[in-house]
């Protein structure tokens, strides 16, 4: 079994090349996978049986409000290529690796914890609006494969990550728990500044964690897309003060600039499909996890 890997050099991408060393990883170096004549090229040099696309277009939350349109269709071009020429080449199982930034902004509150079939039940949040929308589309797009030619291709929706393989060294992109441990790291002043109220509920996994599941789901036969995030969901504040008890800095303050966007109040997912499907699964603790990242640092 030939498996392909976009986005290799990511994140996600890293801590899968660890786990499945003899795939074959390719990054933006390698193929620019808006231009599909690129794309084309790159199906025909390695024919693959299997291809797990990670490749996306991210970026932090300010990038995400400032440049909507770059973040969709970037991604929109890059996914329809990438699915497009994988349905040419008769490839078996397609793994396409959304996010839970996909689904409604606003909601009930006994919507929650949100399960797969709220996809469509309004607008992503306005701070992720292009970069969200073209997640959904991706999962559309294969499930109207799966549906019409019976492939084995499916969406994974992954909670907030967070690693050492993180941009530490980009603001824009670094995702929040690595941005907070950045911070925390080179605090002089005894403070950590942080956006917003610190009241939003989030829910964090560890980025190896999502590639270990992604690696079991090359043995099964999948057909439905699904969430794969843990049980908490802590508030923003919560999650600061695990990482300064996890890094031993508790001496430190927290201070957070209320002129900053929130973001959603709250996302969290439902995790009952993925129970499901991968029963014995065991998640990092969010304290082991940071205490992990801030290591590496």
């Amino acid at each position: 079994m030939k498996v392909l890997v976009t986005g290799g050099s990511g994140m996600v991408g890293r801590h899968l090349k660890e786990l499945l060393p003899d795939a074959i990883y390719v990054g933006s170096k390698d193929y620019d996978l808006t231009i599909p004549f690129g794309v084309r090229s790159m199906f025909s040099t390695y024919e693959p049986d299997v291809v797990i696309h990670l490749a996306a277009k991210v970026g932090g939350i300010q990038d995400n409000i400032a440049n909507p349109l770059e973040f969709l269709e970037s991604n929109l071009v890059m996914n329809t290529n990438i699915v497009t020429e994988a349905q040419r080449h008769r490839v078996k199982k397609f793994i396409g690796i959304g996010s839970t930034c996909v689904y409604p902004d606003q909601l009930s509150e006994d919507s929650y914890p949100m399960t797969e079939d709220l996809l469509h039940a309004g607008p992503p949040t306005p701070t992720n609006f292009g970069y969200g929308y073209a997640k959904r589309m991706l999962a559309v797009h294969l499930e109207t494969v799966r549906k019409a030619r019976g492939l084995d291709y499916f969406t994974i929706f992954p909670s907030n990550l967070y690693s050492e393989y993180d941009h530490f060294d980009d603001d824009t992109k670094a995702h929040f728990v690595t941005a907070l441990l950045k911070k925390i790291k080179i605090s002089k002043d005894g403070m950590v500044n942080l956006f917003g109220t610190g009241k939003p509920l989030r829910q964090f996994i560890h980025a190896e964690d999502l590639a270990k599941i992604i690696v079991g789901c090359l043995d099964k036969e999948i057909k439905t897309d699904f969430n794969v995030c843990c049980d908490e969901s802590p508030s923003i504040l919560e999650i600061a003060q695990t990482a300064l008890t996890a890094t031993n800095n508790k001496h430190l303050g927290l201070a957070f600039d209320i002129t900053k966007p929130d973001g959603q109040f709250r996302k969290d997912c439902s995790n009952k499909k993925m129970r499901e499907l991968f029963p014995d699964f065991k998640f990092l603790s969010l304290e082991e996890g940071l205490r992990r990242v801030y290591n590496s640092l």
